[in-house]
């Protein structure tokens, strides 16, 4: 389970608002953001572009920033981003502040690493898991490998390893990973034949064997008229 680096992150407060305003300052590379909790009034600070997204980047989904905000430093954990659907870049962010041994709940993906058995197929269940964490221990992602897995493989929500203090919220029966069969060419060819006749679609003869059936009729005609 990877371990998270501290990133450190200078803020600058936020006077302007609308969208007029959030232009200009993804303008000046930089991002608009808000942060919430413990019962204070939203905080709206400009971050750094590009800082803050490699620190995004780095963190991952549930990425945990200090923010140092006129030399207070606040403890940020990261829950909404929008970015730009075509260029990429940070439009707005949204944090949720919190306390080192707070603990929080929160979405952990899940990553399948390695290759099963070559007669075998890997079935991904859930993406993610939900988990209460401490906030200064929330992994990037929870890993599994299948590495030469073979059918029948599975691993369920309760096997996952989870860092130390965590409690797992998603149901611990819950199939997270399955490595079932992998159908031949052969299989596949024959439920689709049993599913196109379920719906009643006929297939038309392969061109081949049409020219043969038609052949070894003529052949039949010439010894009888022979």
């Amino acid at each position: 389970m990877p371990e998270k680096t501290e990133e450190k992150i200078t803020a600058e407060t936020r006077t302007e608002f609308g969208k007029g305003a959030a232009r200009r300052i993804r303008r000046d590379n930089k991002v608009p953001a808000v942060i919430y909790g413990h019962g204070n009034d939203p905080q709206h600070i400009t971050l750094p572009g590009h800082d803050t997204m490699m620190a995004l980047k780095r963190g991952g989904t549930n990425a945990l920033l200090h923010i140092d905000i006129d030399g207070t430093t606040v403890l940020a954990l990261t829950k909404q981003v929008q970015s730009d659907p075509i260029k990429g870049f940070l439009e707005h962010l949204d944090f949720v502040e919190v306390r080192k041994g707070e603990k929080v709940t929160v979405e952990i993906p899940i990553h399948v690493t390695g290759e099963a058995k070559s007669d075998a197929m890997v079935v991904t269940d859930l993406n993610t898991v939900s988990v209460e964490a401490e906030a200064t221990d929330i992994p990037e992602f929870i890993e599994i490998s299948v590495e030469d897995a073979e059918a029948g493989f599975h691993v369920l929500a309760k096997d996952l390893v989870l860092p130390s203090g965590s409690s797992l919220l998603t149901d611990a029966e819950a199939l997270v990973v399955n490595v079932v069969h992998a159908p031949t060419a052969e299989e596949v060819e024959a439920e689709l034949e049993e599913a196109e006749a379920e719906v009643g679609i006929e297939r038309d003869e392969p061109a081949d064997e049409v020219a043969q059936a038609a052949a070894t009729g003529s052949e039949s005609g010439s010894d009888s008229e022979s």
